[in-house]
């Protein structure tokens, strides 16, 4: 299976490629694979960055014949002349471009363009030339779709993966696709007979930041304090800046009120992942924590003050953390 029939494809019977999202990572990751594939191991492979290389560099290798008359398969990096941000100078480029691209049916090669920016110029022609002549693979992912698209990511690379490996490597991976993907190629390196299970997660896959703050905000608030500030000490002892943690401290905070808040004014646990964009897990345990909204609130408030207080030069030290963690 290939990788791109995991997200919405405009025409997946084309092999000329458009990849849309904000996440470089993923669609890099993505392309890889595409261009890697076995239908494609014969061609060569080509690669333009237009940030490093010139536009000209870009049309060289579209309208020049392959070495030895091989075809080619080119990734197109950072395609700016999709965007509005491009340069007066280049009109001669992009008039060139425009007639490549009108007859792109008449092209040996094939294309994989990676345009990884919030959002293209629809307005201009090149871009509706490219948006009409390729397969369009759209890989923007929501926050709670992390799961499902990491599942069948593995799948499709054919691995196995137990429901609690999963669930472990999505929690050190701060359900980030991203580092999700990072700490997959890691278990990849690990794994035997391509499966992997929970031991196999714990053993290559550290905890990340934010777990380990969450951790000592979690002991705290089960009055756990003794594990609370071992976890703290080792957080300052591995050089973490109190403005760091306390932003950790008050993105937990903030996201368990808002969850109890608007469980309490009667939202299921579904509408809420959905509301607050976040990762269904991240909801679970929100509500399940015994703390009450006013004392959420409270605290939350403490938090904002001491970060304030400690940019404007009141703290000095880092006890004021121990004190705020004791207070919880």
């Amino acid at each position: 299976m290939t990788l791109l029939s995991l997200f919405k494809n405009s025409n997946n019977s084309n092999a000329q490629t458009l990849i849309l999202g904000s996440d470089s990572f993923l669609n890099d990751y993505i392309a890889r694979s595409y261009i890697y594939e076995e239908s494609f191991q014969e061609l060569e492979k080509v690669s333009v960055d237009c940030e490093s290389d010139s536009l000209d560099d870009l049309i060289a290798e579209l309208t020049e014949s392959s070495l030895f008359s091989q075809q080619k398969i080119i990734s197109i990096k950072n395609p700016f002349f999709l965007t509005a941000k491009v340069p007066q100078k280049a009109k001669k480029q992009l008039d060139q471009l425009q007639q490549i691209f009108d007859h792109i049916d008449q092209l040996d090669n094939k294309l994989v363009i990676v345009a990884s920016y919030e959002k293209l110029d629809r307005r201009k022609k090149l871009t509706k030339t490219i948006l009409k002549n390729f397969n369009v693979v759209d890989t923007e992912v929501k926050s709670y779709e992390v799961k499902k698209v990491t599942k069948a990511l593995i799948s499709a690379e054919g691995y196995q993966i137990t429901e609690v490996a999963l669930q472990l490597l999505l929690e050190r991976s701060d359900q980030v696709l991203d580092t999700v993907l990072s700490n997959f190629n890691k278990l990849k390196m690990a794994a035997t007979e391509n499966k992997i299970d929970e031991t196999l997660v714990r053993k290559n896959v550290d905890l990340s930041f934010a777990q380990n703050v969450f951790a000592v905000l979690e002991a705290a608030l089960k009055h756990n304090y003794r594990e609370a500030i071992a976890r703290l000490d080792n957080q300052l002892r591995e050089g973490s800046n109190p403005i760091q943690l306390l932003a950790v401290f008050e993105n937990q905070l903030e996201l368990i009120l808002v969850a109890k808040t608007l469980h309490e004014r009667g939202r299921n646990e579904t509408e809420i992942v959905k509301e607050l964009g976040v990762h269904p897990y991240r909801v679970k345990l929100a509500l399940n924590n015994k703390i009450s909204t006013n004392k959420l609130a409270s605290l939350l408030e403490q938090a904002i003050k001491l970060d304030y207080n400690y940019k404007n030069g009141q703290y000095r030290e880092n006890n004021f953390l121990k004190l705020f963690v004791l207070s919880v």
